[in-house]
């Protein structure tokens, strides 16, 4: 959060979005008339790297993908993939590979589950399959970074205990959760997205469940027991959190293990972040789902859709703040991208969550306000906590909250496409500087978010139907 704040016109010249060949950004539905919660119809598949690492990664889940082709009563489709994929790269994949016209609709897979780190499956390819597919990312890795195959198993065996247990809860637990720290960004978070989504609980979704009992977790500045005990004791539980994520300490990282064990870690009072040793073995969320707001809470890229603007008001000296600050949290030369630790930590804790939602960028407001962060739009991250209450699979809620981001991405587009235009006509351009702004914002804050987890995974709650 740049605490002085923006002027109106900083966006102005933002730079425009890559537009992707084959209208990608276009939503779609590879069995449009089966349910979403349908595996028979709509189909699960495993996207693994080239090479042995694959081949390792593919064997540590391999109960699960066993599982998953019962369920869906055919064989699960594996794919191989390089590192290396830009965006380009990945949709040519989509529409020569996963979309190949020999392969028929019905036996496409509309879940996709990746396996790896980002530098072993690129973070480009899972964006581009997000706009048309359930997507989800498993990865656990060793303090070296490298993959950790006996915490891929854990979440195998996790995931496919709460596949296989008889239900017993009715309704879901429903937490919430505002790191009340002061800043500006924690309290525009609390105001504009936790209360409007505590109140719809309690009103609208009370209505649907009777006995749902929504909970707000105080925020204690002295640590989180609060939150721990809480998300402890929830069962089938989905749990919304706002704070700040840990970024790059003013001194820099000790070295890359350090930046990959804590970049990431949410702040929650006490002074000390909330980091994935604490969480590897505690109770949290079991069986249950997180959506976390917070800078770098997923993942971190190797580069920021950020970047270039924050450094070209830097140098065009269109901010009186200090950008660089922010900036110096990005990666740097060398660096390579990465799954936060404390997501890997909590989906190979086998008392920890399915699935975790979180952003893989610098998080920003404008995913749930408009109109310069002063009008709430909760409803967009809401639609996605919606889904998961209802025991909707995890990759349905994902895909409802890139709705909102293909609302805002076409907005946008058509924005720069009208200044295009007048500009080659000679005529008054007719966007409005601070609306643009703040879709430019919109669009690359709600493209952040990734799903880690198997998308197929669902709340271990009562339902009927698929």
């Amino acid at each position: 959060m740049l605490e002085e704040g923006l002027a109106a016109e900083a966006t102005w010249d933002a730079p425009k979005p890559e537009l992707l060949p084959g209208r990608v950004e276009v939503p779609t539905w590879e069995r449009p008339d089966a349910a979403p919660n349908d595996l028979e119809a709509q189909r699960w598949g495993v996207i693994a790297p080239e090479g042995t690492l694959g081949d390792a990664l593919l064997h540590a889940i391999a109960p699960l993908i066993e599982h998953r082709g019962k369920e869906q009563n055919a064989p699960v489709k594996t794919y191989r993939v390089p590192s290396d994929m830009n965006a380009a790269a990945a949709v040519q994949w989509r529409e020569k590979v996963l979309q190949a016209e020999g392969v028929p609709e019905e036996e496409r897979p509309w879940y996709l589950l990746i396996l790896g780190d980002l530098h072993h499956v690129s973070i480009e390819l899972q964006q581009v399959l997000a706009q048309g597919a359930c997507v989800g990312r498993l990865h656990v890795g060793s303090p070296s970074g490298e993959p950790d195959l006996a915490g891929y198993a854990a979440y195998a065996r996790k995931a496919l205990a709460h596949a296989r247990r008889t239900p017993e809860e009715e309704t879901p637990s429903l937490l919430l959760y505002t790191a009340q720290d002061g800043t500006a960004a924690t309290s525009l978070g609390h105001q504009l997205l936790v209360e409007p989504c505590l109140e719809a609980m309690r009103t609208r979704w009370k209505a649907k469940w009777p006995t749902l009992d929504p909970r707000l977790i105080p925020y204690e500045s002295e640590g989180p027991d609060a939150l721990l005990r809480a998300a402890g004791e929830a069962r089938a539980g989905v749990m919304l959190s706002v704070s700040h994520g840990l970024g790059r300490p003013r001194s820099g990282w000790a070295s890359p293990e350090q930046q990959r064990a804590t970049q990431g870690a949410l702040l929650v009072g006490g002074g000390l972040p909330l980091t994935g040793d604490k969480l590897r073995e505690a109770p949290f969320l079991p069986g249950g789902m997180w959506f976390v707001v917070a800078c770098f809470g997923a993942a971190t890229p190797a580069k920021s859709a950020f970047h270039a603007w924050l450094s070209q008001l830097k140098n065009a000296g269109k901010y009186p703040g200090r950008p660089e600050q922010v900036l110096s949290k990005l990666p740097g030369p060398g660096e390579r991208p990465f799954v936060a630790a404390l997501p890997q930590a909590l989906l190979a804790n086998e008392q920890g969550p399915l699935a975790i939602i979180g952003h893989s960028d610098l998080a920003w407001t404008l995913s749930f306000t408009d109109e310069g962060s002063s009008v709430s739009r909760a409803s967009r991250i809401l639609s996605a906590l919606e889904v998961l209450a209802n025991g909707s699979r995890a990759g349905v809620a994902l895909a409802a909250l890139m709705r909102a981001y293909r609302a805002a991405n076409e907005s946008l587009m058509a924005g720069y496409q009208a200044r295009e235009d007048a500009l080659l006509y000679g005529t008054p351009d007719p966007t409005d500087p601070v609306r643009h702004g703040s879709l430019w914002l919109q669009r690359n804050d709600l493209r952040g978010y990734l799903l880690l987890g198997d998308p197929a995974a669902r709340l271990p709650m009562k339902r009927t139907g698929p």
